[in-house]
């Protein structure tokens, strides 16, 4: 039995005597083309099921400009706030005719290194990433910016690059929330935070501590922990609330870690939010899916990958000049729920 073979625009060529590049052109509707060979060239495509060879077609478009593709490094897939930044960046793509390459970092130097590699050498328009928390060499993010890609950090930020960024407000959403614990009765509150090396650490913790002094609260160093993870979380918070003068308020970087304290609070048999008050920072769905539902700084991914997809796309059609690095803020609210008085 003879394997079916897929009708090519080189068959085509051959069926009329022409170039492959005039078959193309017809089926594109050029006016080059007479419109009489066009409507036949596309007739006998019809007939044949056609079906373009979109890889192939983009490999050709490449020799001439970059294609209209934008890789995308996110930390984690499993991570709902990431998730929410690439569900942004591929509506706002789509809206403007572009598609997006998606890798996973998983948080390694390494891979993230190897993916921006693999971006260059498929030839991205450009790319939008978030840092991962182990990298501290940033040569890989400047070759592509060398080779005249454009580049736009989100969320994790890396300083020692001069390129475009969106960032949530985190000072701000940190403070509110430190803020609210206070004005609610928290008078000793734990801040469970990443490593300093990530902007969105130092951001958050000094939104903390400085909601603490504006209010009169001390900034005590021993209520300060590393710990970004449920996991941690439900290590350390036991010991933490072991103490004589444990806190009555904790702010955590994330959700995740939120719920970590409020399983170990509740399983110790502390009473929340009555004996302690509990803040996360995120609102991604496991929020809502904790008893009792997380109060939370809500971080707006979706809107940080539309801003993002937003300067790259600009950078590329030259309505923002590539070496303009664009700064974008976008604001956060608090979401009171039930883990607070």
């Amino acid at each position: 039995m003879k394997e079916y073979s897929p009708l090519t625009m080189k068959d085509i060529a051959r069926e009329f005597g022409i170039s492959v590049a005039t078959v193309s052109r017809a089926l594109k509707d050029s006016p080059r083309i007479s419109a009489e060979r066009r409507a036949a060239i596309q007739q006998y495509a019809r007939e044949h099921n056609f079906t373009p060879n979109v890889l192939a077609e983009s490999l050709r478009y490449s020799r001439i400009q970059p294609q209209k593709v934008i890789g995308v490094i996110i930390p984690e897939f499993t991570h709902f706030y990431f998730m929410s930044v690439l569900s942004g960046i591929e509506e706002e793509a789509l809206a403007r005719g572009y598609r997006i390459m998606v890798a996973q970092s998983n948080e390694q130097y390494e891979r993230e290194a190897r993916i921006c590699q693999s971006f260059f050498e498929n030839k991205v328009c450009g790319v939008i990433v978030s840092q991962a928390k182990d990298t501290k060499q940033f040569d890989h993010f400047q070759r592509l910016i060398d080779a005249g890609l454009s580049l736009v950090f989100y969320d994790r930020i890396c300083t020692g690059i001069n390129a475009s960024r969106v960032v949530v407000d985190d000072y701000m959403g940190a403070y509110n929330a430190v803020s609210y614990l206070i004005e609610t009765g928290c008078s000793r509150i734990a801040f469970y935070g990443s490593a300093m090396n990530l902007e969105i650490s130092k951001n958050r913790f000094n939104g903390y501590k400085d909601a603490l002094l504006k209010h009169g609260v001390g900034y005590d160093p021993t209520l300060t922990f590393q710990c970004d993870n449920r996991t941690d979380a439900e290590l350390i918070t036991p010991d933490v609330l072991s103490s004589d003068d444990h806190p009555d308020g904790f702010f955590a970087i994330n959700d995740d870690t939120a719920i970590g304290i409020l399983y170990t609070a509740k399983r110790m048999g502390f009473k929340v939010p009555e004996d302690v008050s509990i803040c996360g920072f995120t609102n991604g769905q496991r929020a809502v899916a904790c008893d009792p539902m997380l109060t939370t700084v809500e971080q707006r991914g979706v809107k940080v990958g539309e801003e993002a997809a937003d300067i790259l796309i600009c950078q590329v059609e030259g309505l923002i000049p590539r070496e303009k690095a664009e700064r974008r803020l976008v604001r956060t609210r608090l979401i009171i729920r039930g883990t607070t008085r």
